[in-house]
């Protein structure tokens, strides 16, 4: 009975001394407080705050989780088209999300009620950038068919709000991702406080409008400086002043906040065939289980699961004359686009990634894909811009004066950019002196299409060479056609008719997977094709996509 009492009493003596060393380490450091510093952060006093309780992105409206990896992009297949353009090479990606479906017509006609109500149209200074974004509807028109109908309706008519928008170029997708951001974090600030309530609906004008990037860089300047609407603190209370009598600090959402999502944009082509091919079905443990030809198992373009026997799996062109089979059950259910999600997802749960409209990515297009330069996150296209700082030293916000136009090669003219952006110059030295991961603001050419890379490039001679000879020893020996203006602002289109041989060039994208127009062969999402960035068609659509913030998968992981 002793030993027992001894034991206990032993047993109670290394507890205590336990909760004693607990709480005399605890003194040592406090709740809230930086484990680098040990100052307390958030203090309602002032100092440094954070978003310490943040724990992961949002998903952002319309789109789905991609976990990112590994995988071999390009041909695995046979190469009938002998394009020689998508040799398989190994590339990595990072997380992401993906919009679901394609940009459908309604998604894209919100887009112009947006801007057709800020920059109204009747007026001429802003005449130009309505007329910019408009798809063009005459894309359905054909010398030897009658489509009348759908360029009258598609676009608009409620029959097919639910369709992928088409007629839209690859600069007008660009800029309904810019667009959709900017709608997007408005939305997100207002419902957490810092933005009026509706003031996106009711108060917006060309004067007057949100951009992310100018509330991130200078919030005051947002909605044309308007106190009312851009509030100081969430709900609009302003936090307390430090205990010296100073100005509050952080009185704005910034990235720190967490709540302010990436920009939409184009996926890059690495990301859409990753997200197309979907390997992710095919897993055991660090292994892909064989290959895949389409965004779903099997070598077939028909369903074989029981119920569904037979049935298409995507909306393609089958055959000469044939869009759609023949009336009944079996056909694929269109005789152009069909309706988004009217095809099962693939296993990342994402709609037509085969079919319907083939879709533009960011990427400008090269017949090789130069995985010695890059594995990871590939993609040519980068130029790189900076915000334009004034003379007051703060940055230079666009205004109703200041919009920029492009007009392009075929004549069309774009806004560069619009009010209440941040002017954007390219990088300088400032930003590449003794870097070795990039050199130049604009890297669309590096490594294939600059004078270093072609034949011609004469390593022993440092004269540089005549605008003729340049001109002729192109890399790339593609068409330049241009547009000027004369003093009555008719346009001057002046076609190349020098025989040239090839389309490709800086201003050619590639656009990914079959559509309705297309044969089984282009459903295989390592196919690759391109298309000028300023024209469109009836077959080309687009959808977006945002890079994932943290880690790469916000599941835990369970073995197979």
């Amino acid at each position: 009975m002793k030993s027992i009492k001894i034991k206990a009493l032993h047993v109670f003596l290394a507890v205590a001394f336990i909760a004693s060393f607990t709480s005399c380490s605890k003194k040592g450091s406090s709740k809230g407080a930086s484990s680098a510093t040990g100052w307390k952060v958030n203090d309602k006093k002032g100092g440094f705050q954070y978003n310490s309780k943040f724990k992961q992105q949002e998903t952002p409206p319309g789109m789905v989780p991609v976990e990112g990896g590994t995988f071999t992009m390009g041909k695995v297949q046979d190469d009938v088209m002998h394009d020689w353009n998508n040799a398989p090479n190994q590339q990595h990606v990072q997380s992401f999300f993906m919009d679901e479906t394609e940009v459908t017509n309604f998604m894209y006609t919100e887009y112009l009620y947006w801007v057709k109500t800020v920059f109204p149209p009747t007026e001429e200074s802003y005449q130009n950038i309505y007329n910019g974004v408009v798809p063009d509807t005459l894309v359905w028109r054909d010398r030897l068919g009658y489509n009348e109908t759908m360029t009258l309706n598609y676009l608009r008519h409620p029959a097919y709000s639910n369709y992928p928008v088409v007629g839209v170029t690859w600069i007008q997708a660009v800029e309904f991702s810019k667009w959709r951001t900017n709608r997007v974090n408005e939305n997100i600030l207002e419902r957490e406080g810092y933005l009026k309530k509706d003031a996106k609906i009711n108060e917006v004008s060309a004067e007057a409008s949100f951009d992310t990037e100018t509330y991130l860089a200078a919030p005051t300047k947002t909605y044309g400086g308007n106190e009312d609407i851009v509030l100081k603190g969430k709900r609009g209370k302003t936090p307390p002043a430090s205990a010296s009598g100073k100005e509050p600090t952080n009185v704005y959402a910034q990235r720190s906040s967490g709540i302010i999502l990436p920009e939409y944009r184009l996926p890059t082509e690495a990301e859409w065939e990753y997200a197309a091919i979907a390997l992710v079905g095919n897993r055991e443990y660090n292994l892909y289980k064989g290959q895949k030809k389409y965004p779903w198992n099997g070598q077939y373009t028909r369903s074989g699961k029981r119920q569904k026997r037979g049935d298409q799996l995507a909306n393609f062109k089958q055959g000469k004359g044939d869009y759609g089979g023949i009336a009944g059950w079996s056909d694929d259910g269109a005789d152009i686009t069909q309706y988004v999600k009217s095809y099962a997802p693939n296993d990342f749960g994402l709609y037509d990634m085969a079919g319907n409209v083939a879709e533009w990515v960011a990427d400008v297009y090269r017949p090789m894909v130069d995985d010695e330069a890059n594995d990871f996150n590939y993609y040519r296209g980068n130029v790189y811009l900076k915000n334009k700082i004034g003379e007051d030293g703060t940055v230079e916000i666009v205004t109703t004066e200041g919009i920029a136009y492009d007009t392009v090669s075929n004549g069309k003219i774009y806004a560069r950019n619009l009010p209440g952006q941040i002017a954007q110059i390219p990088v300088d030295e400032n930003e590449t002196y003794l870097r070795t991961q990039f050199s130049t603001s604009d890297n669309r050419n590096y490594r294939d299409g600059d004078r270093q890379s072609s034949r011609y490039f004469n390593f022993g001679n440092t004269d540089e060479e005549t605008a003729a000879e340049s001109d002729k020893n192109r890399m790339y020996d593609s068409p330049k056609h241009s547009v000027s203006k004369d003093s009555l602002g008719n346009l001057l289109k002046q076609y190349d008719k020098k025989e040239r041989k090839s389309l490709v060039d800086d201003n050619v994208r590639v656009y990914k997977g079959g559509s309705w127009r297309d044969r089984a062969y282009w459903l295989d999402p390592a196919s690759r094709r391109y298309f000028p960035q300023d024209m469109a068609t009836d077959y080309i659509g687009f959808r977006c996509a945002m890079s994932k913030v943290g880690p790469k998968s916000n599941k835990k992981k369970a073995r197979n």
